[in-house]
């Protein structure tokens, strides 16, 4: 698999990690996407303890029928700080694609994009290091605001930032009458094009396909306790 386009230490205070953000916020690229998309993988972290597992599902697009999958397990250093997910998660998220012989032309992850109070969430992160299209489908608005979305599948409002009015992503109803979740941009795609892969891989349930099946893939411990466990990785 490519190696990262861009890496940096890990081992960091809250401080130095929200300077971090803030330094590398402007590598990010909201554009269109510029080649054909034929796979789209989710990317999800569970927790047990002080260990995480790491799950990236493939799918083929647009099919969405899965093609590969992946696991990594290992003890994690990073406690939870809100916005700095992506300190504790991308470095077992990376460790799990690089089992991967090719990289997917997309990326959905369980968190937010430049829906984040940097602008720099778990989703921008991820794309940034690898230089690949990326998007975060969350369950719950982080910040913004919007208006309640129409009640039909597809029916979407702008999540707005109060303050300035800048567009950071968009409340998304994935099935009909469900609540919605919350989409925005990595890296390397346009909103427009984050909330079309969202409604289109919500087949059944509210979240859309590749991240519910990397959660399920994600909660398949390979041990029954974590505690004083050193993991194995997959």
């Amino acid at each position: 698999m490519p190696s990262c386009a861009l890496s940096h230490p890990w081992d960091l205070t809250p401080r130095a990690a929200r300077e971090l953000q803030e330094s590398l916020v402007s590598r990010v690229r909201v554009a269109r996407l510029t080649k054909p998309v034929r796979t789209i993988a989710g990317v999800d972290v569970s927790m047990k303890g002080p260990a995480g597992r790491a799950a990236v599902v493939v799918l083929a697009w647009p099919a969405l029928k899965p093609v590969r999958h992946v696991a990594v397990e290992a003890e994690v250093a990073w406690p939870y700080v809100p916005g700095l997910l992506a300190f504790r998660e991308i470095p077992l998220i990376l460790r799990a694609l690089k089992q991967l012989d090719t990289m997917p032309d997309v990326i959905m992850t369980d968190g937010h994009g430049r829906a984040h109070p940097r602008r720099f969430g778990l989703a921008c992160h991820l794309g940034v290091l690898l230089d690949v299209p990326t998007l975060g489908v969350a369950k719950r608005r982080y910040v913004g605001v919007h208006e309640m979305p129409g009640s039909e599948k597809g029916d979407h409002e702008p999540l707005v930032d109060p303050r300035t009015g800048e567009i950071l992503g968009a409340a998304v109803r994935t099935r009909s009458k469900v609540s919605p979740v919350y989409v925005s941009c990595g890296h390397a795609i346009t909103l427009k094009e984050s909330i079309k892969f969202t409604v289109r891989c919500a087949v059944r349930y509210r979240v859309p396909e590749p991240t519910r099946l990397a959660h399920l893939e994600s909660r398949r411990w390979s041990v029954t306790s974590t505690k004083g466990s050193k993991l194995n990785v997959q």
